[in-house]
C-alpha cells in the first residue's frame, strides 16, 4: 500500500533534487550525452561579497523574526492555555482562521496597508514575518503548556515558589521543547522566504530567497540558482540539527 506514497516522492522530490545537484555542480550548455562537472558555481557564491552579505541579511531577518515571535508568542500562548478549554479553543481558532487564507494574498493585503507609512524595507519585511509566522509560534508553544501537569504548579505552590519562581522553575522549563519546535518552524520559513521580501520590500530588500528565484526565472542560470539553493539547503540541515541536537538535550534533562 505505501508503493504509491513512494513513488510520489521519488517523482516530486528525490527526482527535483537529483536535477539540482546536476545543475549545481555543472556547467552551462551541457548536453543530454555529456556533463562539464565544476565548482564555478560555488566559487563565484563565495568569490563576490554581495553574495555572502545577502545570505548573512537572510540569516539576519530570520534570527529577528524569530526573537519577535517569540517574545509576541509565548505570553500570548500562556495566556491561552490558563483559560478553560472551551474558551482555548476559540481563542486558537482566531489565531489560526487567518491561515486558512492563502499568504500570498495576506502579504498583499498588509502592502497596501504599509504602503501608507515611511517605514523602511526591513521593517516592513519584519511585520509581514512575523504576521505570517506568529501563528507557528503560538501554537507550538501552546501545545506544551496546555499539556503540562496542573499538580506541578500547585506542588511549587505548596512548597513555597512564588508565582515568578513557579514560572522560572516549572513552567518555562517544561515548555522549551515546545519553544524550539516554534523557533524551527518559524527560521526556517523566514531564513528562505522569497515573496514577503519581494512585494513589502519593494525590491529593495533582497534575501537568499529572491536571489534564488531571480536566476532561475529572470537570469536563466539555473547551474548558479541551484548551486545558491544547495547553500541555502545546508544552512537549514545545519540549523535543523542544532535545534534537534537542543531539543533531545532538553529531553534527557527532563
Amino acid at each position: 500500500m505505501c508503493w504509491p506514497y513512494i513513488g510520489w516522492l521519488l517523482a516530486f522530490v528525490v527526482a527535483p533534487m537529483i536535477l539540482i545537484l546536476l545543475y549545481a555542480f555543472t556547467k552551462q550548455g551541457n548536453s543530454v550525452l555529456m556533463l562539464n562537472f565544476t565548482l564555478e558555481n560555488f566559487a563565484k557564491f563565495f568569490s563576490d561579497s554581495i553574495f555572502p552579505a545577502v545570505l548573512w541579511r537572510s540569516l539576519k531577518i530570520a534570527f529577528m523574526t524569530t526573537v519577535v515571535c517569540l517574545l509576541l508568542g509565548y505570553p500570548a500562548a500562556y495566556f491561552i492555555a490558563k483559560m478553560d478549554e472551551k474558551k482555548q479553543a476559540f481563542f486558537i481558532l482566531l489565531i489560526t482562521l487567518p491561515m486558512w487564507i492563502n499568504m500570498l494574498i495576506r502579504t498583499y493585503a498588509w502592502k497596501g496597508i504599509l504602503s501608507f507609512t515611511d517605514m523602511s524595507s526591513q521593517i516592513k519585511v519584519m511585520i509581514g514575518m512575523v504576521y505570517n509566522f506568529l501563528p507557528f509560534m503560538i501554537l507550538q508553544i501552546h501545545a506544551s503548556l496546555s499539556k503540562l501537569d496542573k499538580n506541578l504548579i500547585v506542588a511549587a505552590n505548596d512548597l513555597g515558589a512564588n508565582n515568578v519562581q513557579t514560572f522560572l522553575r516549572v513552567v518555562l522549563p517544561l515548555s522549551i521543547p515546545g519553544i524550539i519546535s516554534g523557533i524551527t518552524l518559524v527560521f526556517l520559513p523566514a531564513v528562505s522566504s522569497f515573496f514577503i521580501p519581494k512585494l513589502l520590500g519593494g525590491g529593495e530588500y533582497v534575501l537568499i530567497g529572491n536571489l534564488i528565484e531571480n536566476y532561475f526565472i529572470s537570469v536563466g542560470d539555473w547551474n548558479y540558482g541551484s548551486a545558491i539553493s544547495l547553500i541555502m539547503a545546508m544552512v537549514i540541515i545545519i540549523s535543523m540539527y542544532f535545534t534537534k541536537k537542543a531539543d533531545k538535550k532538553v529531553g534527557g534533562e527532563e
